[in-house]
């Protein structure tokens, strides 16, 4: 896993030639999707994730985790429901957090069903009332839900960071694609363990 990270990083590097401080006074981290129906593609970065969120705990940094799922499709699925024919239905084993993801009680879940957490959700109102400006994202998947959320939140003035190791999808080159798109627009890379570090020394 490292050897592979270490190519990813090298063919990163022209997008992670800015290099920007978190403030965790008013940094959030998302986790977005940890649900059983993604549990396969959430494995590979689990650790990397738990580390990350054990990290911002300890810096009383704010954690949203995001949890996708519908209640009548034909109602509340849109565009993305006829484009995959299926969705996540509340309320099922598919809909729910996977066992290794310890929820605590100072922590937000934020439901919703679309790509972007921001899209018909609390997260702005959320954020805005804990003075938030930064965000870090993490979770799956890489090329959907987390990249429609950082787009959404650079769009809206918060300062982005993603994590690298710490996003999943179905496919590298689907990976590899968003993170070139963000780091040259939208986003600061950075891995799970450049951010632990960087915590840790503040």
């Amino acid at each position: 896993m490292k050897l592979h990270l270490q190519n990813i990083l090298k063919e990163l590097q022209p997008y992670r030639q800015r290099k920007v401080a978190i403030n965790p006074k008013h940094a959030a981290l998302l986790v977005i999707d940890m649900q059983n129906y993604f549990q396969r593609m959430i494995q590979p970065v689990l650790e990397n994730i738990s580390g990350v969120i054990q990290a911002c705990r300890q810096k009383n940094i704010p954690i949203v985790f995001t949890q996708h799922g519908h209640t009548d499709p034909s109602s509340d699925s849109g565009a993305l429901g006829q484009w995959w024919g299926e969705v996540i239905l509340r309320g099922t084993k598919d809909w729910e957090f996977l066992p290794e993801i310890k929820i605590d009680t100072k922590d937000t879940i934020l439901p919703k069903n679309r790509y972007s957490a921001f899209y018909e959700t609390q997260l702005e109102s959320i954020l805005q009332s804990k003075e938030i400006q930064e965000l870090i994202i993490s979770g799956v998947m890489t090329n959907l839900c987390c990249e429609t959320t950082a787009r959404d939140a650079f769009m809206r003035d918060y300062r982005v960071f993603f994590l690298i190791d710490g996003t999943a999808t179905g496919k590298e080159e689907h990976h590899l694609a968003t993170l070139k798109n963000l780091g040259y627009g939208f986003a600061t890379l950075m891995t799970c363990e450049e951010l632990i570090q960087m915590l840790k020394s503040m």
